[in-house]
């Protein structure tokens, strides 16, 4: 499960500072911004009348360097104040396969304690650990976080030691086998 924290408003001319500002449900010519039809979506879940939206999820992990977190069904959202504005928070749960057909009871039982999502810590330390690079052939484009004794086979992301950097060539090799 994560909660993520809707987008800011876009910096112009008059507004220096986005962390000032609320984020925006609506644009000035009133059409909804990102912010706005994910919370409606969201709403419009938790009310019963649709199923949840999936939502394909990336991570900065430092500037330049994003990773996939995968997949997720967007179940919840709310407006809340920071002391200084409101901001949307949204939360979203990972699945396993991408399918519009989840009931709502099938989402929310999907809150399990085992998840195949690597946390930014341990994807920090490995990234630190494995120099930025392939650690079969150095390569550093195109890196992938690979669990070493895969996850499909009962391997861990939670643990810096079962996590290792390699390049998209090696890890589509590697594929789910454990070496």
């Amino acid at each position: 499960m994560l909660i993520y924290e809707g987008h800011d408003v876009p910096k112009h001319k008059g507004i220096l500072d986005p962390k000032r500002v609320d984020q925006p449900e609506r644009r000035p010519c009133g059409t909804l911004t990102e912010n706005g039809k994910f919370h409606q979506a969201a709403q419009r879940f938790k009310a019963g009348k649709k199923g949840p939206d999936i939502v394909k999820v990336y991570e900065k992990i430092k500037a330049g360097i994003w990773t996939d977190n995968g997949f997720f069904h967007l179940v919840d959202s709310w407006i809340e104040s920071d002391r200084i504005r409101n901001v949307f928070k949204f939360k979203l749960v990972a699945v396993e396969t991408v399918s519009d057909d989840f009931a709502a009871e099938e989402v929310l039982d999907r809150l399990v304690e085992r998840s195949r999502i690597i946390p930014t810590s341990v994807k920090l330390e490995v990234w630190s650990r494995d120099g930025g690079k392939c650690v079969i052939c150095g390569a550093t484009d195109e890196l992938h976080f690979d669990h070493i004794v895969p996850f499909s086979k009962g391997g861990t992301s939670l643990k810096a030691e079962n996590v290792q950097l390699l390049c998209a060539r090696h890890n589509l090799k590697k594929s789910a086998k454990i070496q």
